[in-house]
């Protein structure tokens, strides 16, 4: 588990960096860390055993005065709170972490000390091509269950499939599908050669996240996809965090943008 977030944070990183809002800040590094902060919306934080925690350890180099550290969550002042009550993703629990004055042997430090913002960013960006990777496996699942859907259900005595609609539907969950396995697989090429791939996860997330709540299952399948049990209604669910966690999918783009201007 890595820690980042805070609540009422901006969702850009580096932008949060440069306006000094990650407050999380580590103190008597050439003793001992001490944090004190309230960090929210984190991944297994109701069940995690040791959390990795972006804080600043040098208030005036801005992205450059970062640095993690290894937490043990048993230690005095880590709380863990309870898992919060999600409509998506309910097998990865959310909760927060406060920090209150948490005491940290030097040896907390595992890196090099001003080198965090580099390895979260890094972590980031793997993170952000499984996003999209999950948002390309919930588009694929509803492809499969919607056809098969329109197969069997029937209107006017017949299988909706053979209305001229249902079909058009279809074909464009299969080419949003597709569309979105393709960056998906460039991304994680990208980043298992080891070259820079925060522009291709970036377009990767969006792409698959935007495509995987916009898809026509819903519609397909009709009242009963609403219904807890059916084949489509926790894809339908899972869907929207796809364009919220990991970064919102508005920063993507401005990340996106950037990268087409400048080069």
């Amino acid at each position: 588990m890595h820690l980042s977030t805070e609540r009422q944070q901006v969702a850009d990183m580096a932008r949060r960096c440069a306006n000094e809002q990650i407050r999380p800040q580590a103190e008597r590094l050439e003793r001992e860390g001490a944090f004190a902060a309230d960090i929210s919306w984190i991944h297994n934080a109701p069940v995690a055993d040791v959390a990795f925690v972006l804080a600043r350890t040098d208030p005036a180099a801005g992205k450059r005065g970062m640095s993690i550290f290894i937490v043990d969550c048993a230690l005095a002042g880590v709380t863990r709170e309870a898992k919060e009550d999600e409509p998506g993703q309910r097998s990865s629990p959310v909760g927060e972490l406060p920090f209150d004055n948490v005491a940290l042997p030097v040896d907390a430090l595992p890196g090099l000390q001003g080198r965090g913002f580099q390895m979260m960013t890094s972590v980031l960006d793997e993170g952000r091509v499984g996003i999209a990777a999950l948002a390309a496996g919930i588009l694929q699942t509803a492809l499969e269950a919607s056809i098969a859907q329109a197969r069997v259900r029937k209107q006017s005595g017949q299988p909706i499939a053979g209305f001229q609609r249902i079909p058009f539907m279809l074909a464009g969950m299969a080419k949003d599908t597709e569309a979105a396995r393709l960056p998906v697989r460039s991304a994680a090429q990208q980043r298992g050669a080891g070259v820079d791939a925060t522009t291709a996860a970036a377009m990767a997330k969006c792409l698959a996240g935007d495509a995987a709540v916009a898809h026509s299952a819903m519609q397909i399948f009709g009242a009963s996809g609403c219904i807890p049990g059916c084949e489509i209604e926790r894809p339908c669910r899972d869907a929207k965090i796809r364009q919220v966690h990991g970064g919102a999918s508005q920063i993507r783009r401005r990340i996106i943008a950037r990268k087409s201007i400048d080069g």
